[in-house]
């Protein structure tokens, strides 16, 4: 499968913005898809997972409460809804597949990655 990420962009704090992962290739289904993020000089960070299916998902404890991910199968396609962003939350942001067990959101483990897509929330 093949990840292309979409929807950055440059918002004030307490803004929201939309992240979509479009996936293309191999069965979308197969796969666990998680929303990492990186800032210069420090290391990826796990924010976000949803699992196959999409019935389960998993939250960094610093975006818990105002990011939602989802994910529609039948578009290919995995969102971040993201709310009352802070200017910590400026990153480059990643989507990421991996396979797995049905109902798994796993933080770790990923294998395909798609480009990134720059988030900047200004003060």
């Amino acid at each position: 499968v093949q990840l292309q990420a979409s929807g950055g962009g440059l918002v004030q704090a307490g803004g929201s913005l939309r992240l979509s992962c479009a996936a293309s290739g191999r069965t979308f289904t197969d796969y666990a898809v998680a929303w990492f993020r990186q800032t210069p000089g420090k290391e990826r960070e796990f924010v976000a997972a949803i699992s196959r299916g999409g019935k389960r998902t998993d939250y960094a404890n610093s975006v818990k409460g105002r990011f939602t991910i989802s994910r529609d199968n039948a578009k290919n396609t995995v969102y971040l809804q993201m709310n009352t962003l802070e200017p910590d939350d400026t990153a480059v942001y990643y989507c990421a597949a991996r396979t797995t067990v049905t109902g798994a959101t796993p933080a770790t483990g990923y294998d395909i990655w798609g480009q990134g897509t720059l988030v900047t929330v200004s003060s």
